[in-house]
């Protein structure tokens, strides 16, 4: 699984041009999912998410989880994270997973980021058009991949 977590202010998820979701402090997560990925993944992926300290402690240093400042989280799936740039200028993705994979996956997330931090999971829409909004915080934007574990 790769990841693109972002620490936001506010983050909304709209669909034919209504809010289908919306946090403000947080994480918004994007996420890429690959055949390969499994249970070990989610539980690698969703335990560094809640627990990665990346809001300020009062001393202005990068030291508190979301899980601390009781943060939502935004978790939007995104296969283009698996994009392959290699040869010519369009990007393939033949390494993310089709929908009858990477759906499961995904709503085990959720339901790992749940438990984990102990308050409802914002989604996205698997598969539709989304327009996302966010104002990044810092800005701070950390990439992960659960493959290589970091």
């Amino acid at each position: 699984m790769r990841s693109v977590i972002q620490r936001v202010s506010r983050a909304s998820v709209s669909i034919a041009g209504s809010v289908y979701s919306e946090i403000e402090k947080g994480l918004l997560v994007f996420l890429g999912i690959e055949d390969s990925d499994g249970l070990e993944d989610i539980i690698w992926l969703s335990n560094k998410i809640v627990n990665l300290r990346i809001f300020n402690d009062e001393s202005g240093v990068m030291n508190i989880s979301v899980k601390d400042i009781d943060g939502d989280v935004l978790l939007v799936s995104q296969f283009t994270l698996h994009a392959s740039t290699r040869k010519g200028n369009r990007p393939s993705y033949i390494t993310a997973s089709k929908p009858e994979i990477a759906i499961p996956l995904y709503e085990k997330m959720i339901r790992q980021l749940n438990i984990d931090l102990n308050k409802k999971i914002y989604t996205g829409v698997f598969g539709a058009d989304m327009k996302v909004e966010l104002i990044n915080d810092g800005p701070v934007t950390i990439i992960i991949d659960s493959k290589i574990k970091e």
